[in-house]
């Protein structure tokens, strides 16, 4: 009897090899390397005078693909589309059993199989429930694509002819953008309001105890150093007496495991990754069988992983160590749609500790790694338990308080500490009674002013998007990515500030196009995306309410808006040639130095940054430098004469006479401003 051939089709090589780990020769294994079909670049690719109808063609270089895999299809006995479990993983499914099933002896043969985490038992499983393509999820990718399609190839012309070539709108990108121009606005316009603090310095013993000023019966802010002189002229020479204890136990409660948007947050916090960093990084971990699906809205575990985590704490904690109740997802989450109900991004298996994990995995994949452990690890472990003590101190007619907290039982911070929790001390308070008298050593007061608010970082603004509803975990890294690529906005160390570039779109979309970056409306649309999903809503009728208002709009700012002069950043470097002070300006390689007297002057310059040391093998100022694969690296500004380079800092670096950013000028002779030597 002859034996069965089953083809699966995946997204990517990655899973092929990890899939066919597990299963035997009567299964190939291939990847459609991402999607296959798609509307065509060089059109909008949507028929709007006819239904919205999307045109769909075969991506280009991907026709050869397409023809392997439908001849490995004549093939096989069965076809299972295994792409991601996701809606842009179901329409890849769509479209690859619509070409498939041009021949008409594949159309029995070809079912759908999901699976959250590429494990043996996962995949097999699988294999066991195949189902039907699901439409919804479908439509649901088709109405987010057209609309996507319809906002930026009817918007980014306009941009184009009134801003500046090769520019964009969006419509999550503008929403973001629109929000990080808000913070901005916000931070320009903050007064700064001055208050003081009074602490009292007092002795018990020999031990000094610091007492902060409370108020009278409630609590009193103070606003002047006068307030703060009345004070304490009033309480003169007056005892300090313990008027009151309160001791109490503080329970933190374990942290749930981690959505797509939590783990780019923490990672972006405690390891410095960017959201378009941790993506790739889990993405590999994922594929290569490490971790459970890595794009998720979800909270939910499921039974059987739940159950052998709370085993695995019971073995290697003790029992107490044990949640006593469900980690579940909040209120808020429970009361809205999950996207595709994926569980939390957890491991696939508590057996390979990070311990384990660090001998097989690149040093960054094994740091996401272990945080993505230790993290689900904690959310199945009891509350963290501080024994809390509250004293109260009379002066007069006024109170001050001495705060003291101890960590009781650490239950799920011996696993997992956030940052926030690693900055929290034990602050001990010794034995007092009340009546008890405390004598004064001195007072200690100071002035302070309200802060702004602070600039978004990637962690915080994800934080933000996901808190309005704009756009979904996958789309967050690369809405960032493009706001950085199209000079929108720029990074300096964490913080994120709009350019003037960013500006100028800002205030186009926001005249021109207000509904698009209404953040409001942009959940909305997300909430009907997840209608459609749920089979509640159809997609076209979506699009048919909203491109007519976007048509007219468009239209009207075709004849109204006046072109925009955005003007390039000056820098300090004279012009060699003409004597202009030189501007940055951006190629394909990244920023280079330009003369702004272009047409007439032509000189360009490299446009390399100090790295705020010195070389360690001849003293010269070394320059911050981009690899061809775009990581950085530091290395000798007299390269090639001297090769010295390193990826990272010295520790201890000589400081050169030139700060970190400053702008280093190479020598006009110089016409290879970016070695390629690192790669």
């Amino acid at each position: 009897m002859a034996s069965t051939n089953n083809l699966i089709i995946v997204e990517s090589p990655a899973k092929v090899k990890t899939i066919k780990k597990f299963l035997g020769k009567q299964y190939t294994v291939d990847a459609t390397m991402g999607h296959l079909i798609d509307m065509p670049k060089s059109s909008l690719g949507v028929d709007v005078e006819h239904d919205y109808e999307p045109k769909y063609i075969t991506i280009r270089g991907k026709g050869e693909l397409l023809a392997k895999l439908k001849k490995e299809a004549k093939k096989a006995d069965r076809i299972y589309l295994a792409t991601d479990p996701d809606r842009e993983g179901e329409a890849i499914s769509w479209h690859l059993r619509n070409e498939l099933e041009k021949d008409e002896k594949n159309k029995a043969k070809i079912t759908r199989i999901t699976f959250n985490e590429i494990t043996k038992n996962a995949v097999k499983n699988a294999l066991k429930s195949p189902r039907d393509i699901d439409m919804d999820l479908v439509d649901a990718q088709q109405a987010r694509r057209v609309i996507d399609r319809l906002v930026g190839y009817t918007i980014s012309p306009l941009l184009w002819k009134k801003i500046r070539k090769g520019l964009s709108a969006g419509r999550v990108q503008s929403v973001a953008l629109r929000m990080i121009c808000d913070r901005e606005a916000q931070i320009a316009a903050f007064v700064p309001e001055e208050y003081w603090s009074l602490d009292a310095i007092l002795l018990h013993g020999k031990k000094k105890l610091t007492a902060a000023f409370y108020g009278g019966e409630k609590k009193q802010a103070l606003s002047s150093e006068a307030e703060v002189d009345a004070i304490l002229q009033k309480i003169g020479k007056d005892d300090f007496i313990v008027s009151d204890i309160r001791k109490s136990e503080r329970r933190k409660k374990a942290p749930l495991p981690f959505t797509t948007s939590t783990m780019q947050q923490e990672a972006a916090k405690s390891l410095g990754f960017a959201t378009s960093k941790t993506m790739k990084l889990a993405q590999t971990l994922y594929e290569d069988g490490y971790i459970t699906y890595l794009r998720t809205d979800s909270t939910r575990i499921a039974d059987e992983a739940d159950a052998a985590a709370r085993s695995f704490i019971a073995a290697q904690f003790g029992e107490h160590y044990v949640n006593g109740g469900s980690s579940v997802q909040s209120k808020a989450q429970a009361e809205v749609k999950i996207q595709d109900a994926h569980e939390a991004i957890r491991p696939t298996s508590l057996e390979l500790s990070p311990e384990e994990a660090k001998s097989k995995l690149p040093r960054d994949e094994f740091r996401l790694y272990q945080l993505i452990y230790k993290r689900f690890l904690a959310s199945r472990m009891s509350a963290a338990l501080y024994s809390t003590e509250s004293v109260k101190l009379r002066a007069g007619e006024y109170v001050f308080t001495l705060n003291g907290s101890k960590l009781s039982f650490d239950g799920f911070l011996s696993v997992y500490m956030t940052e926030e929790d690693k900055a929290e001390k034990d602050v001990s308070l010794p034995e007092l009674t009340v009546g008890e008298q405390l004598s004064l050593d001195s007072f200690d007061k100071e002035q302070h002013f309200t802060q702004p608010p602070a600039h978004y970082t990637e962690a915080s603004l994800v934080k933000a998007l996901e808190e309005d509803g704009i756009g979904r975990p996958s789309t967050y890294a690369p809405t960032i990515g493009t706001l950085l690529a199209r000079r929108y906005i720029a990074k300096e160390k964490k913080n994120i500030f709009v350019t003037e570039l960013g500006l100028a779109v800002d205030d186009m979309m926001q005249k021109n196009f207000p509904t698009i970056i209404d953040t409001a409306f942009t959940a909305n649309m997300e909430s009907l995306l997840d209608s459609v999903a749920a089979g509640k809503t159809k997609w076209k009728t979506i699009v048919e309410n909203f491109y007519p208002d976007l048509e007219e709009a468009v239209e009207k700012a075709q004849a109204e808006v006046e072109k925009i002069t955005i003007r390039d950043e000056e820098t300090d470097v004279l012009c060699d040639k003409c004597g202009r002070h030189m501007v940055i300006k951006y190629g394909p390689h990244g920023k280079f130095l330009a003369c702004p007297g272009f047409p007439e002057c032509r000189n360009t310059k490299p446009y390399v940054e100090y790295a705020g040391f010195t070389c360690p093998d001849c003293g010269a100022e070394c320059v911050k430098r981009r690899s061809k694969k775009g990581r950085i690296f530091y290395s000798c500004s007299r390269y090639p004469e001297c090769e010295y380079m390193t990826w990272s800092k010295p520790k201890e670096a000589v400081v050169g006479e030139k700060k970190d950013g400053d702008i280093f000028v190479a020598p006009s002779t110089d016409t290879n401003p970016e070695p390629v030597m690192p790669d």
